[in-house]
């Protein structure tokens, strides 16, 4: 259902994030995230740099590069529209994402690495969507992959190992373990429905 109509109102400011997942050749997945600002109007920047209406105030991306377990493998980063000329002398410091993983506290993780004056703002907040992303371009596979061999160790006749609770679970309202969603699509992990 969309938004309700706005009251009369004049556009101003625009942020666009775009995040897109890939499979590499080598096994391993790439991740990226852009981020660009942008207004409709000409004017000045704290430095006096005058910018003019659609020019980017940042233009910033950011690749990660995972393995199977969601591990950063290796990251890349550019800025190129940012507001003060020393802002892309931090991107060496992304290189702190190497070897961490994109599971439960990654956002923490993230912001004890980068966050403040260790890192860019928008790069720091382009992680989020960038991390939820991988999620969405990784887990769907590997869970085809395991249900596929779940299947094949069936039609052997062997015993497959007990299912491990998927990573959606309680992880909002409809993947609630006591909401008829989980009950549906996995019930040997549901609760009780709460009326």
């Amino acid at each position: 259902m969309p938004l309700p109509p706005p009251a009369d109102r004049t556009l101003l400011h625009t942020r666009k994030i775009t995040c897109q997942g890939y499979r590499r050749a080598d096994g391993l997945w790439d991740v990226e995230g852009h981020l660009t600002d942008e207004r409709t109007y000409a004017h000045r920047g704290l430095t006096g740099a005058e910018k003019q209406p659609g020019e980017f105030i940042h233009d910033l991306s950011i690749r990660l590069t995972l393995d199977d377990s969601l591990t950063v493998r290796a990251v890349a980063v550019a800025a190129d529209a940012t507001p003060f000329p020393l802002c892309p002398a931090i991107a060496p410091a992304y290189q702190k994402l190497v070897g961490l993983a994109i599971v439960s506290g990654w956002t923490a993780a993230v912001k004890e690495r980068l966050g403040g004056v260790q890192g860019c703002t928008h790069l720091v907040e382009l992680l989020g969507p960038v991390a939820t992303t991988a999620f969405q371009t990784i887990a769907p596979l590997r869970q085809q992959a395991e249900q596929q061999q779940r299947e094949a160790m069936l039609a052997q006749g062997q015993e497959p190992p007990p299912r491990r609770p998927p990573p959606l679970l309680n992880s909002c309202h409809s993947f609630a373990a006591d909401g008829p969603l989980v009950q549906t699509l996995w019930p040997e992990f549901a609760k009780p429905l709460t009326p």
